[in-house]
């Protein structure tokens, strides 16, 4: 899906975020293995799982057509310094959540661009019908669990020992979720009357 882009100005840097488009397609090839480079919080290890332009341009065009996907980038002067992506599901029992993922060059971090690329995808499930936004997250990166605290997620679970950085030590995957429920009549007491012990009937 496409949205209307968005300037911001934070610590004397202004940058934009937009939906991607398919001529952004070589930038953001080059761009994730060098993010995947500078950090451990994400799943890869530089070059691993590569997509090339051609395989980006594929996805860009994908999550334009398809009101459940959302692909954005963050734009200092003309160059891309960061993305995410919403990928939600055409299965009826799972239509209604996307799961969202984002990485940021590191020379850009403590901008406000994770946030506001969140914010953005946030604000565009609240508006299409998706109550579910979920997400993973390192165990030790404890400045984005706050930060998805703030707007709204809960941990949901742990994969414990999930994965091995290279320290050798095998690290937890937090599972955090953000559900919008919306408040219907009669709700509240059968909520109540199934944390008593469920429906009774007679």
């Amino acid at each position: 899906m496409i949205i209307d882009k968005q300037e911001y100005h934070v610590k004397g840097t202004t940058y934009t975020i937009r939906s991607a488009a398919p001529s952004d397609a070589e930038a953001l090839s080059g761009l994730r293995v060098k993010i995947d480079g500078e950090t451990e919080n994400l799943d890869r290890e530089p070059g691993e799982a590569f997509i090339d332009p051609a395989g980006f341009e594929q996805i860009i065009q994908m999550d334009a057509q398809l009101t459940r996907n959302l692909f954005l980038v963050a734009v200092v002067e003309d160059k891309i310094v960061g993305f995410s992506r919403c990928e939600g599901t055409y299965l009826t029992r799972f239509a209604h959540k996307a799961e969202f993922g984002v990485c940021i060059l590191k020379a850009y971090w403590g901008f406000g661009i994770g946030k506001n690329l969140l914010k953005q995808s946030l604000a565009w499930a609240d508006s299409n019908g998706i109550k579910k936004m979920t997400l993973n997250v390192l165990q030790t990166n404890e400045k984005a669990i706050q930060l998805y605290e703030k707007l709204g997620f809960e941990v949901e679970g742990v994969w414990k020992h999930d994965r091995l950085l290279s320290d050798e030590n095998y690290y937890h995957t937090v599972v955090m979720g953000r559900f919008v429920e919306e408040q219907r009549a009669g709700d509240s007491d059968q909520r109540k009357t199934v944390l008593a012990g469920g429906d009774k009937k007679t």
